[in-house]
């Protein structure tokens, strides 16, 4: 009996608990690199560094990160929480409840851009601070970036820190 109960309560716990909140967990080490380094790197929770840095992070959460360094421009970078790819596979792993308490708390997620390398642009250069691909390439300017993400963004962190103005 002892051992039915047993077998029970694992195969309750398995089904129960998500794939992806038992492999990954519900945050991230976040990396943070800069072109020069020593930038000061605030993130809107508060948590900050000098990069390059790692900080931890909610997966399932769109953030702002503002980046400062004297002789250079100051730029934000928005954050936003994706489905990671291996989302479908933990819902076939994991099932329905699987699925829906991964994506309720954020452990499906991944944040993008991740990691986060940015090249600052000098003051008075004219430049523009540019997102670097893994190789150090430039992928794309900061602001096209954020045009991409920010209404999406704004709906969690809202419009004045997403950099759409004073309206929500």
């Amino acid at each position: 009996m002892k051992m039915k109960s047993l077998v029970l309560a694992i195969a309750a716990g398995t089904a129960l608990s998500g794939c992806a909140t038992v492999m990954n967990g519900t945050n991230i080490d976040y990396m943070t690199e800069t072109d020069p380094t020593g930038a000061d790197i605030v993130f809107l929770n508060g948590l900050k560094c000098t990069s390059p840095c790692t900080l931890e992070l909610k997966r399932g959460a769109d953030t702002r990160v503002d980046i400062s360094k004297p002789g250079y421009e100051p730029v934000y970078v928005l954050i936003q929480s994706r489905l990671a790819g291996s989302t479908f596979g933990n819902i076939l792993a994991g099932g329905i409840i699987g699925g829906v308490v991964d994506g309720g708390n954020g452990a499906s997620n991944t944040l993008a851009p991740r990691p986060l390398s940015v090249r600052l642009a000098p003051v008075g250069s004219g430049q523009k601070a540019m997102l670097l691909d893994k190789e150090g390439k430039d992928l794309m300017t900061v602001d096209e970036h954020n045009d991409k993400v920010r209404a999406d963004v704004a709906k969690t962190i809202g419009s004045q820190s997403a950099g759409l103005g004073e309206t929500e």
